[in-house]
């Protein structure tokens, strides 16, 4: 039943202040970035700059346009979001898996732990010539190399949340006899919601670097082979072009995960 009561005017008034402080941020977020990119293209056009190191952004607009024109940029924004997005997808989930099997047995999270720790702090490029020779040399090793950047992050995040989930409350399901799942379903996964949320975020950041750094090793398309190939051939507009579509890509992926957060968060309290 909705509670028909009338918010107060000092309330009426603080949702209001909140409202004028979201619609500053988002101002202030859009403001910097048209003065910084006026102040690159400024001194792009005063000279103050070398264009052939730097680019320009009038430069990597009209490079945009014209990989568009020819139908280039589409095939290779959708070699590396494929790539990005099955990895991000399989990391994730399997890494849940994984520190749900590691909460529900602490003798098995005593013998792994020590191993993840040192797997997360290996670089994964190390592991790159043995990934080309184990998953070939397309697409399955690009989001083999992302998944092992994503899946151990996630574990190990996952894993500290079950592991501090409040020990009182898991003392009293289990003094009304409540099995191992109803425990981790009814009280341990939902207060977790949060740490959820929180590595779904930071595995958006760490599945693109795992398909740009698999797409530098081995790839004929996508942005990571843009790059690379515009590095080798100085062409550096072409660079340029390739990392402001990297960073769009990413904050929107990045904006999606946090409207799912608002919702998951918003259904739980």
């Amino acid at each position: 039943m909705k509670n028909n009561t009338a918010l107060s005017p000092q309330h009426l008034k603080y949702l209001k202040n909140k409202k004028k402080a979201a619609i500053a941020v988002h101002v202030a977020r859009l403001g910097l970035l048209v003065v910084f990119l006026g102040v690159w293209e400024l001194l792009a056009v005063t000279g103050a700059i070398d264009v052939f190191l730097t680019s320009s952004p009038s430069r990597v607009l009209e490079t945009i346009v014209t990989m568009t024109t020819d139908g280039q940029l589409l095939k290779h924004v959708w070699a590396s979001l494929y790539e990005t997005v099955a990895g991000y997808v399989i990391g994730t989930v399997a890494g849940y898996l994984i520190a749900v099997a590691l909460w529900w047995n602490v003798h098995v999270r005593k013998v792994f732990e020590p191993y993840l720790v040192v797997i997360n702090s290996l670089p994964k490029i190390a592991l790159g010539p043995l990934i080309i020779l184990w998953a070939g040399t397309g697409k399955n090793s690009i989001i083999v190399m992302t998944v092992l950047i994503s899946v151990v992050i996630t574990a190990i995040s996952l894993m500290n949340g079950f592991c501090e989930t409040d020990k009182n409350k898991i003392l009293l399901m289990q003094s009304m006899h409540a099995t191992k799942l109803q425990t981790f379903t009814k009280l341990v996964a939902p207060a977790n919601l949060p740490t959820l949320t929180a590595t779904l975020k930071i595995n958006v950041g760490m599945s693109w670097v795992g398909s740009i750094m698999g797409e530098y090793l081995v790839s004929r398309e996508g942005l990571g082979y843009l790059l690379v190939y515009g590095s080798q051939t100085f062409r550096l507009d072409l660079v340029m072009s390739c990392t402001v579509l990297l960073c769009a890509l990413a904050g929107v992926m990045y904006a999606i995960v946090a409207v799912a957060e608002k919702l998951l968060l918003k259904n739980k309290y």
